[in-house]
C-alpha cells in the first residue's frame, strides 16, 4: 500500500513540475510576442520552404496577376519580405509569401484589410491568436503543404496480396490454439511482411512531418474558430469536421515522430512487430493516402484559414510599428499621385512625392543619385497597396496595377546570350504585357545600355512610345539626356535627382526635382578623385567642342 501511496506521490509531483514549466514557457512566450509586436523578425528565412506554397499551388493563374521571378529579382521581393513578415507561423509564413506575390481584386483586399483591423484594435484576441499559432512555428510545418500540391502516390497493385498475407496470419495466430506447428506458418508471411513494411517506410517518412503538422494545426484550428470575429470572417468552416473524419489515421502514421524516450521505444518496438504481422501501417498508410486525395480540398482550406489569420496579424503588426503607413486610395483614371513615399529596406530614407496624371515619367539623373531607387520604391509600394493594402508613404493614389521591370539584366553564360540579347528578350515580354487590357505598371533602368549610343537612344525612344499607351504607366531612368526632349512630346513627364560638389565632397540630397537635368558632373566628379590632369583637361576639351 505504501508504495501505492508514493508512486502516486511521485505523478502528482511530475503533474506539478510538467505544469509549471508550461505555465512558464507559455508566460516566456506572452512577454516575446508583447515586446516583438510591431518589429521585424531577427531570424533565418528559408525561401526555399517559404516559397513551396507559392510556385506549387495552381490558383495563382486565376489571380489578376502574379509577381514574377524576373519582377522578384527587379525589386528584391524577398528582402522586403524579410522586414515586413511578423507571422507566428511557418503556415501563415508561406501564406503571407504567396499573398504578396499575388494580386487579387480589390473587394478580397478591402476585405482582408478590414479582417486585419481586428487584431489592431482588440490586442487580448491578438495576443491568443498568436500564441496558438505559435504551436505551428518548427520547420517541420512547411511540410504540410505537401499534402495540398504534391502528387499522390498511387495504391500499390499488389495491395490485395497484402490483404491475403494479413488474412493468412490472423489465421495461422487462430490455428496455433489447434496446433503449435502451424506457427511455422508465420514464418515465411512474417518475412514478406516485413520487407513489404520497410519499402513502404519511405513513402511513410516522405509524408511524416506533414502528416505531424495536420494534427497539429487540426488542433490549432479548433481552438481558433472558437473565436467569434474569426466565426464571423470565416462564415464556411466546416472543413475542420472533414478532415476530423481522418483524424485517427493521421495520428497513427504520425506515431513516430513522438517516440523519444527509452521506454517510449520499447513500446514502439512491441507495437512495429504488430504492425509487420499484421500489415496495420501498410493497409492503414494506403487508407490514408485516399483520405489525403479525397480531402485535400479541405485541407488547403485548412491552411488558408490558418494562414490568412497569421498574415492578417502580420499585417496589423506591421503598421503598429515606427514606420510611416498609409491606406492606399485606388482609383480608375491613369495616375500615380504619392506625398512622402519612401523604401522600406533603406534605413532613413529620403521620402519624395510624385504627382503623374495622364503622363509616364523619364528620371534623369547621375550615378547614386537615387534614379533606381527611386523607382523600386513605387513598384515595391504598388505591389504593397495591391496585396496587404498599405503604403510607405503620406498617401497613395493609382490604379490597379500589372507589374513588369527591366532593371537588373545580366549575361547568361550557361545559355551564351550577350547582355543586349538578355535586354530584348525581357523587354520583349514588357511589350507582350502591353496587349493586355488591364493596366501594366512598367519600370525600367537604363534601357538598352548594352548597345551603341545611337541605337540605343533610337530604339529606347521607339519602345518608351510604344509602351505608354492606353492606361499603361512608365517609370524609366536613364543618363540619356537626348531622350528627355523626344519623350517629353509623347507624354512623358521630366523629372530628376542631382549632386552637388562641396568643399571637395559629392553630396546627394536624393530629392526628386520636376524637369529635365540642367547640370553635368561626371567630369567634375573624375577630378575630385584626383584623376590625371592630362585625362581631365582632355575630357573638358572634349566637352565643350562636341556638346558646347
Amino acid at each position: 500500500m505504501n508504495w501505492l501511496l508514493g508512486l502516486l506521490f511521485i505523478l502528482i509531483i511530475l503533474f506539478l513540475i510538467s505544469n509549471y514549466n508550461k505555465k512558464k514557457r507559455l508566460a516566456s512566450l506572452r512577454k516575446r510576442l508583447l515586446e516583438n509586436w510591431g518589429k521585424p523578425k531577427s531570424e533565418k528565412f528559408y525561401f526555399q520552404s517559404i516559397g513551396k506554397y507559392f510556385y506549387n499551388n495552381s490558383h495563382k493563374k486565376k489571380a489578376y496577376h502574379t509577381i514574377s521571378d524576373r519582377v522578384k529579382s527587379d525589386l528584391d521581393i524577398d528582402a522586403v519580405f524579410q522586414f515586413i513578415d511578423r507571422t507566428s507561423s511557418k503556415i501563415g509564413q508561406q501564406f503571407l509569401y504567396y499573398k504578396l506575390r499575388t494580386i487579387e481584386n480589390i473587394d478580397k483586399l478591402h476585405r482582408f484589410s478590414s479582417f486585419s483591423k481586428n487584431f489592431t484594435n482588440d490586442s487580448n484576441l491578438r495576443l491568443k491568436c498568436q500564441i496558438l499559432l505559435s504551436n505551428l512555428n518548427s520547420n517541420a510545418a512547411y511540410e504540410l503543404e505537401k499534402l495540398i500540391n504534391d502528387k499522390t502516390i498511387e495504391k500499390p497493385k499488389n495491395i490485395n496480396w497484402v490483404y491475403i498475407l494479413t488474412a493468412t496470419s490472423v489465421t495461422s495466430i487462430f490455428l496455433v490454439f489447434v496446433h503449435p506447428l502451424f506457427l511455422l506458418l508465420l514464418i515465411p508471411v512474417f518475412a514478406v511482411n516485413t520487407i513489404l513494411h520497410y519499402k513502404n517506410k519511405e513513402n511513410i517518412t516522405y509524408y511524416l512531418d506533414g502528416v505531424s503538422q495536420l494534427n497539429k494545426s487540426l488542433i490549432v484550428s479548433k481552438e481558433l474558430a472558437k473565436f467569434e470575429k474569426i466565426k464571423f470572417y470565416f462564415t464556411n468552416l466546416s472543413f475542420i469536421k472533414k478532415i476530423n473524419t481522418i483524424h485517427l489515421k493521421t495520428k497513427f502514421i504520425g506515431l513516430e515522430k513522438h517516440i523519444e524516450s527509452e521506454f517510449a521505444a520499447l513500446f514502439w518496438l512491441a507495437i512495429e512487430l504488430i504492425k509487420i504481422l499484421f500489415n496495420v501501417e501498410y493497409i492503414i498508410f494506403y487508407s490514408f493516402i485516399d483520405s489525403i486525395t479525397k480531402e485535400k480540398e479541405s485541407i488547403e482550406k485548412l491552411f488558408l484559414f490558418i494562414g490568412e489569420i497569421d498574415a492578417a496579424i502580420s499585417t496589423a503588426s506591421l503598421k503598429a510599428g515606427k514606420e510611416q503607413i498609409c491606406t492606399p486610395n485606388f482609383t480608375d483614371k491613369k495616375q500615380i499621385q504619392t506625398t512622402e513615399i519612401y523604401h522600406p529596406l533603406i534605413k532613413n530614407c529620403v521620402d519624395n512625392d510624385l504627382n503623374l496624371k495622364d503622363k509616364s515619367m523619364l528620371l534623369t539623373g547621375s550615378n547614386m543619385s537615387g534614379k533606381t531607387t527611386f523607382i523600386r520604391t513605387i513598384a515595391v509600394n504598388s505591389i504593397l497597396a495591391q496585396t496587404l493594402n498599405i503604403c510607405f508613404a503620406k498617401s497613395y493614389t493609382a490604379p490597379f496595377l500589372k507589374i513588369h521591370t527591366s532593371i537588373r539584366i545580366t549575361d547568361d553564360l550557361l545559355e551564351d546570350t550577350s547582355y543586349y540579347l538578355q535586354e530584348v528578350l525581357t523587354i520583349k515580354e514588357l511589350i507582350k504585357a502591353s496587349k493586355a487590357e488591364e493596366n501594366c505598371l512598367f519600370v525600367l533602368d537604363e534601357i538598352f545600355k548594352g548597345t551603341n549610343t545611337i541605337e540605343r537612344i533610337s530604339g529606347g525612344k521607339a519602345i518608351l512610345s510604344y509602351l505608354n499607351q492606353q492606361n499603361h504607366i512608365v517609370l524609366v531612368s536613364t543618363h540619356d539626356i537626348e531622350l528627355t526632349e523626344m519623350l517629353k512630346k509623347e507624354n512623358y513627364e521630366l523629372y530628376h535627382f542631382s549632386e552637388q560638389i562641396e568643399n571637395g565632397k559629392l553630396l546627394f540630397d536624393h530629392k526628386l526635382k520636376s524637369g529635365k537635368l540642367k547640370t553635368r558632373n561626371a567630369i567634375k566628379i573624375l577630378e575630385l578623385y584626383d584623376y590625371p590632369k592630362i585625362i581631365i583637361t582632355d575630357a573638358k576639351k572634349i566637352e565643350e567642342e562636341r556638346f558646347g
